[in-house]
Order: C-alpha cells, then sequence, then structure tokens
C-alpha cells in the first residue's frame, strides 16, 4: 500500500520554530545554540540543572508550573520553577553532606514519582553523574549496572529496595548510601524526606565544565555486559535545540513524554530538555492503559504529545471511538521514537486524533534527535524523516558482516538515491557520548573513516529523507536478497489481524536463510492455521519473493523497556541459542 505525504498542523496559525528546513540548515551553528542558554553566573561554566530549573527560577517564569507529577491515583504533585530549584538545592546539599561530589555516580531506582526528577536533576546541581535505571530490572542487572557505573549513592523506594538491593547489597561495597522515598526498611538506608527536610534551601552550582561528566546511561548489547554511554554537560545544547527543532517546544506548552526516565529518551527529553524550555512537563506514574491515557491528554491540555510506537500500536486496537470522547483540542503536535513507526500508525494518527503521528531517530549513543519529521515538512509515512540542523548524516559501502567496510581507516560513502547503506553522523554535535565506561576499546570500535557508525542499515530518498531498514545485525540474506526485518513488520502490521510482529531469519541449506515472523493477534482474532495461511498469502502479495514462508502466532512477543520487539530473543529461542543479556526485557504483566 502506498502512504501519500501528510502535511498537517493543528493550529496553522502558530508559526513552527523551524519554518524553512533549507534556510535553518544554512544558518545554524552549535555556537549560535549554546548562545540561547545561560552558562553558570560570572562565566563558571555550564551546568544542565542551571540551563533546566535554576535560571528560570531567577526570572519571570518562576512561578510558573515546571513539573506536574500524577501519581497512580491521579493524586497531582506540582512545582513551580522557584520550588523546584528549593528541592533540587536540598538533594544536592545532601549529596555534598554523605561527601557526594563532581564525578561521583548517583543511580535511581524509581518509579516516575517526584522524588526521581528531584534527585536527578539534585545530582546534575552538584556536578554529580546521574545514572537511572528501570525499576523492572532484577536484582543482577541492577548489581552489574551499579558495579560497572561506580554507584556510590542510590535512590530507590522501600519495596524495590526489599525486593531487588537487599538480595544484592553486600556484593555492592562501593555503594555507601542507599536513599529511600518514605520510611527506611533497615538500618543500611536513610530515609529521603527526613535526610532533604534537614537541608538548606540555597545551593551555589559549583563551577561546571562543559566537558564534564553529567549522564551515564546502560545500553545493551547483542551479546556481552550492558555498556555504560557516558554523556557530558554540554548535552544540554543539543536537548534545548533538537527539542525546539524537532518537537516544536515552545514556552508555554504542556508536554507530555511517556518514557521512564529509565531510556535515554525519559532523561534527554522527558526531563532536561522540557525544562529548558521553561515549560510545564507531566509525568504520570501509572502503566499504559488506554482510557487513562487519553483522560490525561485531555484533562491536562497537553499540546505536544512525545510517546512510543508500541504504544501508537496498542492504542490502535481500541479504535477511533476512544479518543473521540474526549477533548483533544490543545493537543497540536504528535511524536514517536524507540523504533520504526509503521507508516499505517502515521495515518491512524491524523485519521483518529486529528494530527499524523511525526517520527524520528536516535538512540543511547548521540543523547539527542538526529534525524526528524519536522511540524512544517510533509511527512513521508514510513521515514525517520531528515537530518536536523547541525548533524551531519551519511550511508557508507558495507561488508559481508552487513556493517560499514572499513578499510585502512577509510570508507566509502553511497550518495545514490535508495541505496542501502550503513547510516553514520559526522561526529562534533554536544549529545555525542563521550566513551563507553572503562571500556576504550569498544568506544573506538564504533567509529570509523571519520564518522560515528551507528549499526543501523537506512535508505535515502532523492529528497534527502531517511528510511530505516534494519540493524546491521538483524539483515536477513535469503536466496541472494538482503531483507530488512523492520520492512516486512511494517507489511504484516497493515493486516487488521496482526497487532504486532518480530521478523527473524532461519537456517536454510538452499536459501541461506528464510524469513519467518512472529505474529501477536488483535483482540476479536482467533490464532489458526486459516489465518496463518492468509497471512501468508498477504505477505507474498506484498513483498514478493521477501516475504515470510513461515508465521508462528505468538501473544507474548519479547519487548524492551521502550517497547522494541526483541528480535535476537526471538532468534536465539528459535535457534536454541542463549539470549545473552536480558536485562533489559520488559517484564510479563
Amino acid at each position: 500500500m502506498a502512504f501519500e505525504p501528510i502535511r498537517k498542523q493543528r493550529q496553522p496559525g502558530i508559526p513552527c520554530n523551524l519554518a524553512d528546513y533549507d534556510q535553518a540548515v544554512r544558518d545554524f551553528s552549535w555556537g549560535k545554540a549554546r548562545a540561547e542558554l545561560d552558562g553558570l553566573p560570572g562565566g563558571r561554566g555550564l551546568n544542565i540543572c542551571h540551563e533546566a530549573v535554576d535560571r528560570h527560577a531567577a526570572g519571570p517564569r518562576a512561578s510558573r508550573p515546571a513539573l506536574r507529577c500524577v501519581a497512580r491515583d491521579g493524586a497531582v504533585t506540582e512545582f513551580s520553577y522557584a520550588s523546584l530549584r528549593s528541592q533540587t538545592s536540598r538533594f544536592a546539599n545532601l549529596l555534598r553532606a554523605l561527601r557526594t561530589g563532581k564525578g561521583d555516580r548517583v543511580f535511581s531506582l524509581l518509579g516516575r514519582v517526584p522524588e526521581l526528577y528531584v534527585a536527578a536533576l539534585g545530582t546534575l546541581k552538584n556536578a554529580s553523574v546521574f545514572s537511572p535505571l528501570f525499576p523492572a530490572f532484577g536484582p543482577e542487572p541492577i548489581r552489574e549496572r551499579l558495579s560497572l557505573g561506580d554507584g556510590k549513592v542510590l535512590v530507590t523506594s522501600p519495596q524495590l529496595y526489599e525486593r531487588k538491593i537487599a538480595p544484592i547489597r553486600d556484593s555492592l561495597p562501593g555503594l555507601e548510601h542507599v536513599l529511600v522515598t518514605g520510611g527506611p526498611p533497615d538500618a543500611k538506608t536513610t530515609g529521603l524526606a527526613e535526610a532533604m527536610a534537614g537541608c538548606g534551601e540555597d545551593f551555589e552550582i559549583p563551577p561546571t565544565d562543559p566537558q564534564d561528566m553529567a549522564l551515564l546511561h546502560f545500553t545493551s548489547g547483542t551479546t556481552g555486559r550492558p555498556k555504560g554511554a557516558v554523556h557530558v554537560h554540554e548535552a544540554v545544547v543539543a536537548h534545548h535545540a533538537t527539542a525546539a527543532a524537532a518537537l516544536d517546544l515552545r514556552p508555554d506548552d504542556v508536554f507530555w513524554c511517556t518514557a521512564d526516565p529509565g531510556w535515554v529518551t525519559g532523561t534527554s527529553y522527558g526531563i532536561i530538555a522540557p525544562l529548558a524550555h521553561g515549560l510545564t512537563l507531566m509525568t504520570d506514574a501509572a502503566d499504559f492503559e488506554a482510557r487513562r491515557w487519553y483522560r490525561m491528554l485531555a484533562e491536562h491540555r497537553v499540546t505536544v504529545w512525545y510517546t512510543a510506537p508500541t504504544a501508537i500500536r496498542m492504542l490502535m486496537r481500541y479504535g477511533p471511538e476512544l479518543p473521540a470522547s474526549c477533548d483533544l483540542s490543545a493537543l497540536r503536535f504528535i511524536a514517536s521514537v524507540g523504533e520504526p513507526l509503521n507508516p499505517e500508525a502515521v495515518v491512524w494518527g491524523e485519521r483518529a486524533l486529528g494530527l499524523p503521528i511525526h517520527d524520528n531517530w536516535w538512540q543511547t549513543e548521540t543523547g539527542a534527535i538526529m534525524i526528524s519529521n519536522f511540524a512544517s515538512m510533509e511527512i513521508r509515512p514510513g521515514s525517520m524523516g531528515r537530518p536536523l540542523p547541525g548533524v551531519t548524516a551519511g550511508l557508507l559501502a558495507r561488508g559481508a558482516d552487513g556493517r560499514a567496510r572499513v578499510t585502512d581507516g577509510k570508507v566509502t560513502e553511497i550518495t545514490e538515491p535508495g541505496a542501502e547503506g550503513e547510516l553514520a553522523l559526522r561526529p562534533g554535535w554536544p549529545s555525542m557520548f563521550r566513551g563507553y565506561l572503562h571500556d576504550d576499546e569498544r568506544y573506538a570500535e564504533a567509529f570509523g573513516g571519520g564518522w560515528y557508525l551507528t549499526g543501523d542499515v537506512a535508505r535515502r530518498d532523492c529528497d534527502g529523507y531517511y528510511w530505516f531498514v534494519a540493524r546491521a545485525d538483524d539483515v536477513i540474506k535469503s536466496a541472494g536478497h538482503l531483507v530488512g526485518p523492520f520492512e516486512v513488520e511494517s507489511v504484516l502490521l497493515e493486516h487488521p489481524a496482526v497487532a504486532e510482529a518480530g521478523v527473524i531469519g532461519t537456517p536454510d541449506p538452499v536459501a541461506g536463510e528464510l524469513v519467518k515472523a512472529f505474529v501477536s493477534v488483535t483482540p476479536g482474532y482467533e490464532a489458526s492455521g486459516e489465518l496463518r495461511l492468509e497471512l501468508i498469502a498477504f505477505g507474498r502479495r506484498r513483498l514478493g519473493a521477501v516475504a515470510p514462508k513461515e508465521i508462528e502466532f505468538d501473544q507474548h512477543l519479547p519487548h524492551t523497556q521502550s517497547g522494541k520487539v526483541m528480535r535476537r530473543v526471538l532468534k536465539a529461542r528459535e535457534l536454541g541459542l542463549p539470549t545473552a543479556d536480558l536485562s533489559t526485557m520488559r517484564e510479563a504483566r
């Protein structure tokens, strides 16, 4: 099915931040983007918390709601910029009292509760390093990350402490302090509220070099231990600039990013970027529930919404009646990230929500959005969009292993439209990761020929729009064809019976690999032999030779915390191989 380009904005009378893409690219410089931020008073450097909180608290936006946290029971806790400055200063003073200073690692293991946001920003204010963990992690992944990350302080809840920290505490000699929300469960912990109450509300941010380490985000490879991607305070320059260009954020917005801060999106765009713009950031402690989400959008008059493709597909199951029953008139821009957004989801947004959904692309390592569909430009459904101003992207020729071919330090750039290659970026943007903690060799392998090698395969059309094909290590080689799993999954998702799909290659003595799809069925349909044959025929009509030869029904596909179907887990299970690191896999509910 061909999807026509879409260009629609809810409030056409309001000009977009990025009105003319080509002009923005010509005029942009990271120096100009840096000049839009204040920097620490007295020329003492650049600190993320100052840009996100303190500079607003010292000006006319001091009384504006900065953070609106909705609890599971619907209760709302709200902080103005002035009160958020006070709370983050108390936390920074507490860290100082605990002899935790510049460069020391402070971890969080919390849901989306107010204490998480105060801890994150207070840690950055103190020039310490913030590292978030998913609450769904089990004890072993938590232990591994605290150990690899040299965790000195952990902020968590009594319940999470008893279930996940107490069993491993003795194996973490470097973990000096555990701060718990609520009453401390044992003598090895400290009550956070009581400790903060004894600290002052005034705090002078220490001199902070833009290259000082600020954030540590763990990301899992397909094998081996997790990688700790290091980001610096200068990253806030990219957070601020890309949020304006790609998400069209403005100071009067109410912004909702549904991502958990344990995922890089939930920190870069779920904490830092929106607050740097001085707007109101909304958070929800509850898990996904369609009616609740629509109610949140309506009741809180959300203007910009950033969510995951998995969530969009889950909402699609409920049809257009549910959003039609809610007043979503405040909503003017929707964006999605985490995995490629299938074209029909973009079109569904326009049909059911009155707005198309703007896909964008980036990684933990890039720290900020690199490629995006912009408010002022047409959306080509299925495309990631075009590079952000200040970002230089390219496609590199690949070797037999599917990765960019680097020979004597040189690579070959692909320029012809429609050709596939490994997506690569020229280093130099402010939020680029500065290393994998304690793993220089792994970091060096991420670069070649003057490019950062993303590991993603993409193609570029004649107008400069990029289209995701697959992870380089996901590409299926079948009977001379290179098959991108995402392309096959997107076609299957067009069938009304398919709620989700994961596609892998299975060994075949003749073809090399055969395409196999794992499918979750939409409510109202029944997994059956008849449906299997129907889907195989549907795939053949649409995809021809690269269509799946085998389909298996599975209502419990493995997902990462960010909602991606874990193809490597499907493949490992299919072949009876070890599944390697499963720490980022979402718990079954």
